[in-house]
């Protein structure tokens, strides 16, 4: 499995609300973290409700270090959106994909600024205004996997039940080097635009479910 950056890390707070956070007690300071799906459980653990990444998710350059820093810092993001803890975070993106990138990106919690897109101050107003829990997400039930997703308004659903499915899950959710995948899937599940390209690395989009917000007809 491809190594992560070491550097990531937050500013939390207890309260999403602006007024509250300045509240004694409200802040956790600056926490280093790690981009798997424990820490995010970890942070709610210990009361973070609201987090500001430390620097951009940057998909504008071609540099495999900056890549691989963009990707842990977007499985964080996916993480805590899963968990419904609001993140303050800048996007920067790359001018030939800066179209298609922000609206598969659009499941996660909305950034505070895009850099790259002509229409940036559109896309942020939409993304906001559309954004809504379990917009992407996939689960796994007994011998199958099922991916949901509405960033296109309607709802698609993709539902495999060969195990390679959930090993491709596995691997992709951190993000890795496209070799590492089996072609016909990877192409499969690019195909359907649950997985971003970064450079080299395939990372999975969709965040992973364990209780629906409505009842499962709905969602």
């Amino acid at each position: 499995m491809t190594a992560t950056a070491p550097d990531l890390a937050i500013r939390a707070w207890r309260d999403l609300d602006h007024q509250a956070r300045d509240l004694p007690g409200m802040s956790l300071g600056r926490l280093p973290v790690t981009p798997v799906p424990q820490d995010a459980d970890r942070l709610w653990a210990l009361g973070v409700r609201h987090a500001e990444l430390d620097t951009a998710v940057d998909l504008s350059v071609d540099d495999p270090v900056t890549h691989r820093r963009a990707v842990d810092r977007l499985c964080l993001i996916r993480d805590l959106t899963a968990r419904a803890v609001s993140v303050d975070w800048d996007l920067l993106l790359s001018p030939q994909e800066s179209d298609h990138q922000w609206k598969v990106l659009s499941h996660l919690q909305p950034p505070r600024t895009i850099a790259g897109l002509e229409e940036a101050e559109d896309a942020l107003h939409a993304w906001r205004t559309r954004h809504y829990l379990c917009k992407l997400v996939w689960r796994q039930g007994p011998g199958f996997v099922q991916i949901r997703d509405r960033r296109w308004g309607d709802l698609r659903r993709f539902t495999a039940d060969e195990p390679r499915y959930r090993e491709a899950i596995a691997l992709l959710a951190p993000g890795v080097h496209h070799t590492e995948v089996p072609a016909d899937v990877l192409e499969e599940f690019t195909a359907e635009h649950l997985v971003l390209r970064v450079g080299e690395l395939a990372w999975w989009l969709p965040y992973r479910v364990s209780r629906w917000l409505q009842e499962a007809m709905a969602v």
